[in-house]
């Protein structure tokens, strides 16, 4: 105990250079801390984007294409399904609901969802959360109201009653639009964090209805162009979707029905299971997520050496401290323990000071990072991972402590009350 005493009052003599050191440590645990709790929640998150649905089906291709384009609306479909498929499995005894999805349109940019009034009854993301509106309501019978995502309404500076045109196509300027056709803003959706933001959602008659002119992927000229008034008398049940999401009953079912869509006579189906894709997917990103890690190692990496630096660098200037502690009857293996315990209180100090740097940082930014970027990111105790790094770095400062350590105990009394001139 005398030891850690006289450890600590060593530094408190050398308090700014034992500040700057502890706040390098305290720096590095946080980065290293918030990485590994953004990985964590990231991949959460990832996973949540969709929550509650138990299947998704589209035209036969692979699931990480199909998840792709029906969840995080990118890429596109290999082919549309019939409408008629998607009836039959959703009046199914099995299915408790069915959201059907239809892509192809855009509005500057972001993706136009042509869907039903299911998506905004049984669509959830994250924890079991359903869609909320901000402002106004859903799509009803009009085939040209649009309900937006809310960035959106933020970045296209939109408002309750606006209109606007469509183009055909997902590229960012298009030169073909259906400008004949205008929708109305009837509703703002509340920030999610998710795909939803950044989507133009329609009625399945509204995307008939802004296609019921076109022939062949090209839209009639004269005689044969049909007004919205026109469109709005017009029969709009849709002949394609995209592709749709399932909710079940009873969860025992979905294996089976999966294996039955898969194996359906009427046309190429496939069915994926949401949390077996996402998984998938987010092998391929694996790389990113171990660079990161990598990188938050090697700063801690570098604020333990800088403490070691310290540490050592300071050795000249206490050769006498040293030998006065022995000439007082200090062995020593005393004066390594002294270097030891302090190497190791910087080391604690800098990992509280880290901790509590994260939680001070979680505590203001996370309310941005949920609206924004879908990031929950909790204000709870280190997970037993998260104790093992600390455990870790806390073992490497006692490591890197010794090395000073050492070359203090093998100074000697006699050169350290010698005067070199």
């Amino acid at each position: 105990m005398y030891l850690l005493r006289l450890a600590l009052a060593s530094l408190a003599n050398r308090r700014f250079t034992a500040f700057l050191t502890a706040f390098a440590i305290a720096l590095s645990v946080c980065l290293l801390l918030a990485v590994e709790r953004v990985r964590h929640e990231a991949r959460a998150s990832f996973a949540s984007t969709v929550s509650g649905t138990d299947l998704i089906v589209g035209a036969r291709s692979g699931s990480v294409n199909l998840l792709l384009y029906s969840v995080f609306r990118i890429g596109n479909a290999t082919n549309n399904i019939r409408w008629d498929s998607f009836e039959h499995y959703a009046n199914s005894p099995q299915v408790k609901w069915a959201i059907p999805i239809s892509l192809g349109d855009s509005h500057r940019g972001y993706r136009v969802m042509g869907t039903n009034q299911s998506y905004f009854e049984h669509y959830q993301y994250g924890r079991r959360q359903s869609l909320q509106l901000a402002q106004g309501r859903a799509f009803q019978t009009d085939p040209f109201e649009v309900v937006l995502g809310a960035e959106v309404a933020d970045a296209l500076h939109y408002k309750l009653g606006d209109k606007l045109v469509l183009a055909h196509g997902v590229a960012a300027i298009s030169l073909v639009k259906h400008d004949d056709k205008p929708f109305t803003v009837v509703g703002i959706l509340a920030r999610t964090g998710t795909p939803v933001d950044r989507t133009l959602h329609i009625s399945l008659g509204g995307m008939e209805a802004i296609h019921i002119d076109w022939k062949n992927g090209v839209p009639a000229r004269g005689a044969g162009r049909i007004s919205a008034d026109q469109a709005r008398n017009m029969d709009l049940t849709p002949s394609a979707i995209t592709a749709f999401m399932v909710g079940l009953n009873s969860k025992i079912a979905t294996f089976a029905l999966q294996r039955d869509i898969n194996e359906f006579r009427g046309e190429p189906l496939m069915a994926i299971l949401p949390g077996v894709a996402l998984q998938e997917l987010w092998s391929l990103m694996g790389t990113a997520e171990q660079a990161l890690f990598v990188i938050s190692v090697f700063v801690v990496l570098t604020g333990l050496i800088g403490m070691l630096t310290a540490i050592v660098t300071s050795l000249n200037e206490r050769r006498r401290e040293m030998a006065i502690l022995r000439s007082v009857g200090a062995r020593p293996w005393h004066i390594a323990g002294l270097l030891i315990l302090e190497a190791f209180s910087l080391a604690l100090v800098g990992i509280l000071a880290g901790m509590a740097l994260l939680y001070l940082s979680i505590a203001c930014a996370q309310g941005y990072v949920q609206s924004n970027y879908g990031l929950y990111l909790p204000l709870s105790l280190p997970s037993a991972y998260e104790w093992s790094l600390l455990g870790i770095i806390l073992a490497a400062a006692v490591v890197m402590g010794a090395i000073p350590a050492w070359r203090a105990y093998r100074q000697s009394l006699a050169d350290g009350l010698s005067i070199h001139l």
